[in-house]
Order: structure tokens, then C-alpha cells, then sequence
């Protein structure tokens, strides 16, 4: 049977899970391909600590270039991270026409043009089923199962970091400072979890779900984003009063001709699906033309179920190799004439507004005239008098109608400037139907 060689960059978690996983079920992988697929060579920094995984004498090398050097190395898998050395041995490894596997959002988000350029040139694969979801195939879902679908819109909860906190605030009453150290005792979090809880790993990862859906580039710097840093549990009560649960969502859409790429915390109504997404898990729904709506949940991240994505895009190469194929240009189609990307102020959106306002008669009706006169409607308004009390001023949460992003800014400008309010109104949107 003939034989493709993997050769592993990066030995940590997820390496370590995709080599354990290619050995453990090697024969019911040839069995399902036809093909022999061979862990060849690893490479890593560390060479001494044991990742429970049993290797052959000199699989292991510090040795980067010389793993996407080897002749029976067949595909090279980047488990490193970032954009620095991932980036040159990635393109290294395209440059020698070797098909690619990597589970980088960071790296697609801010370099893809160039990577995809590149495999397509050189006629080779480039895989990235785990770059978005981790173990949720949401990836292979775009690229193959919805591709008679033209894309709707997309809600993504696609950071389990948030979603973990999120989850406790609402539960257990906790403020958002005490879960997070919980989340970094626990693994959940990094030491500086800026990159999660600021937003931008979600925001990778939507720029990516734009270019599967839409056929462009999403430039990381037109992406807003607005992260859970700081939210109130205050809040998260209110919403939760209201029928709403807050999620950190993803949103790709396009509509009258321009693509919306946005990353914020939202309100969810409570009797909707990505409302029960709870804890680390991770979800997405897709709206198709064809399909409605459909849903995709599981485990985000972690060892095993991002190594299962990884070891599913292996195997997808390694049966385009046995033919003799490659499906890269077919598989991430870019339009000759990409839409246009509609920036945030240009949105229309419905939003929870938390003001705390004066506790003295006229105020109330003061703001609700200010954002009348932006174009502003109030669909709810709530009066939490008695224990949200701070020093004369009382929230008074309200739901807006839909409204253009700019115009509410606008008008919160106008709000906090005019002496109505105590601080500037907390602004949260609401997940559109």
C-alpha cells in the first residue's frame, strides 16, 4: 500500500494529539484511504518532555527545514502558532510543493492573501479545518457541504475563553474579574488573555469564515471589535431580566451588496440555539439561501478534538495525492469582483442601552428625546430604582429598534455630554432575527 509521510511542526497539545491519533488508528485510516498515512518527523523546541506518545528513534529533530526538506515527507502539518516562524516555514514548505495542514487562524487572518497566492501556484493543498472551531467542522461545512448555498449570514460563538465567562457572570453572579482568574487557574485562559477576552481571536477567526463564504480577504483592521474586558455583571443581570443572555458573538453577513464583519458582545434571546451554548463549547450557525438555518456545536479547542480536525484535513490530502489531485483553487474560490465591506458606522443594528441616570423628574424623558432627535426609537424601557442606586443616579435600561450605528453614537455623545447621565451609556447590540 503506498505510504504518505507527515511531517509534524510543533510538539505541543495539539501535535502531540495528532501524532498519538495518526498511530492509534493507523489501520482504520488506511483502511478508509486507501493510503498508509506515516508520522516521518516532528519537529519542536523542547526534545525532552514526554507528551505520552510513543515515537520511532530519530522522528523528533529541532529541526524545522530539515522536516519540510525530507523526500518522504509528504505533507507538512504547522502546529506552531503566530505569524513569525509559522509564516516562513509555511511558505517554505509550499515553496518546495509540499501540501500544507494548519490549525493558525492568526496567521490565515493577517497573511492568507499571500499563503493562498501561493499553494495555488504551486498547485499544492493548503488545509485549515481546525483554524476555526477547533473539533466543529464549520470549516469543511463552508468549503463543501453548503457550497450550492450562497452565505446569509453567520453567528459564531468561537471563543471558549468568553463563553466560559460569560456563562459563570450569568450563573453564579460572579463579576467578570473573578472568573477570569478562575479561567486562568483552570487552563482556560492564558496569562495574558488579552488576545481572547479583547476579541481578536474571534476576530481571526471571522475573517476567516468571511473568505469560506464571501470570497475575500477580510483586512484585520476593518474588523470592529469590541471584546468582554470590564463587562459589568450588572448587565448581565439586566439582560437576563429582559429575556436575553450575553454572547460574545461572531457576525459575517452580507446584504444589498456589502459584507458586515463584526465581533461584539451581544444579546441573545434566550428560546434561541446559540443561547444554550454554554461553558467552553463553541457554535456556529449558518444561514444558506438554500438551507435556512443550520447549527454546528462542539469543543472549540483541546487536545484530542483539534487534532480529530487536523487528522481529518491530513486525510483529505492524502487522498488528493493518492489521485494525483490538488483541490486548493477549487476549494477557497476568490471573486474577481469582491463586495464591498461596510463599515461599523454604516450598520444597522437593535441595541441595549444602560444608562444611570439622575434620579430627579425629566431626566428619563430628556435621553429618550435625545435619541429621538439622532432617529433613535425606543422599542422597552426598565427603571431599576432601589438597590443599582449610585450617588443620585439609577440605571434605566432600554432596547432600541434597529437604528444606524453612527446615529446612536451620536446621540450617546449627546447624552453624555449634556449632564443627564453619570458616565457614558453602556451600549450592547442585539442579535439580529
Amino acid at each position: 500500500m503506498k505510504q504518505i509521510g507527515v511531517g509534524l511542526l510543533g510538539f505541543g497539545t495539539v501535535g502531540a494529539g495528532v501524532a498519538e491519533g495518526l498511530g492509534r488508528n493507523r489501520a482504520l485510516l488506511s483502511d478508509r484511504l486507501g493510503v498508509d498515512v506515516v508520522v516521518r518527523r516532528i519537529a519542536d523546541l523542547d526534545l525532552t518532555t514526554d507528551r505520552g506518545v510513543a515515537l520511532e528513534p530519530g522522528v523528533l529533530t529541532n529541526d524545522a527545514e530539515a522536516v519540510i526538506a525530507d523526500p518522504a515527507v509528504d505533507i507538512v502539518v504547522e502546529l506552531i502558532g503566530g505569524c513569525g516562524a509559522a509564516r516562513r516555514l509555511m511558505m517554505a514548505a509550499l515553496e518546495a510543493g509540499k501540501s500544507v495542514v494548519t490549525a493558525n487562524k492568526k496567521l490565515l487572518a493577517e497573511h492568507g492573501e499571500e499563503i493562498f497566492a501561493l499553494a495555488q501556484k504551486k498547485n499544492v493543498d493548503i488545509y485549515f479545518g481546525a483554524s476555526v472551531g477547533g473539533g466543529i467542522p464549520i470549516v469543511r461545512v463552508l468549503r463543501e457541504g453548503l457550497v450550492g448555498n450562497a452565505v446569509v449570514r453567520i453567528h459564531g460563538i468561537l471563543n471558549g475563553t468568553c463563553n466560559y465567562i460569560l456563562t459563570r457572570m450569568e450563573t453564579e453572579g460572579l463579576p467578570f474579574g473573578t472568573v477570569l482568574a478562575d479561567a486562568q487557574r483552570l487552563g482556560y485562559a492564558e496569562a495574558d488573555p488579552a488576545l481572547d477576552i479583547d476579541g481578536f481571536d474571534t476576530a481571526h477567526k471571522a475573517s476567516i469564515l468571511a473568505l469560506l463564504s464571501y470570497g475575500f480577504h477580510v483586512p484585520m483592521d476593518a474588523i470592529s471589535v469590541e471584546g468582554i474586558r470590564g463587562l459589568d455583571g450588572m448587565d448581565v443581570q439586566f439582560a437576563r431580566e429582559l429575556g436575553y443572555r450575553i454572547k460574545l458573538l461572531a457576525c459575517v453577513a452580507r446584504a444589498d451588496g456589502e459584507v458586515e464583519v463584526l465581533v461584539s458582545p451581544t444579546l441573545v434571546p434566550l428560546d434561541h440555539m446559540l443561547a444554550s451554548v454554554s461553558g467552553v463549547f463553541n457554535a456556529v450557525m449558518v444561514r444558506g439561501d438554500m438551507t435556512g438555518d443550520t447549527l454546528y456545536y462542539g469543543r472549540g479547542a483541546g487536545r484530542e478534538p483539534t487534532a480529530s480536525t487536523v487528522i481529518g484535513d491530513i486525510a483529505d490530502i492524502a487522498r488528493n495525492l493518492r489521485t494525483r489531485q490538488a483541490r486548493h483553487s477549487r476549494a477557497v474560490q476568490i471573486t474577481r469582483s469582491p463586495p464591498r465591506l461596510r463599515p461599523v458606522a454604516g450598520m444597522r443594528n437593535a441595541f441595549y442601552l444602560r444608562l444611570m441616570v439622575k434620579d430627579q423628574p425629566g431626566s428619563l424623558g430628556r435621553f429618550t428625546s435625545i435619541l429621538g432627535n439622532h432617529g433613535v426609537s425606543i422599542a422597552a424601557v426598565m427603571q431599576k430604582a432601589g438597590g443599582g442606586a449610585v450617588d443620585g443616579f439609577v440605571p434605566v435600561v432600554a432596547l432600541t429598534d434597529p437604528a444606524i450605528e453612527a446615529n446612536l453614537e451620536q446621540a450617546l455623545d449627546e447624552i453624555a455630554a449634556v449632564g443627564v447621565v453619570s458616565e457614558r451609556p453602556v451600549r450592547l447590540r442585539l442579535l439580529q432575527a
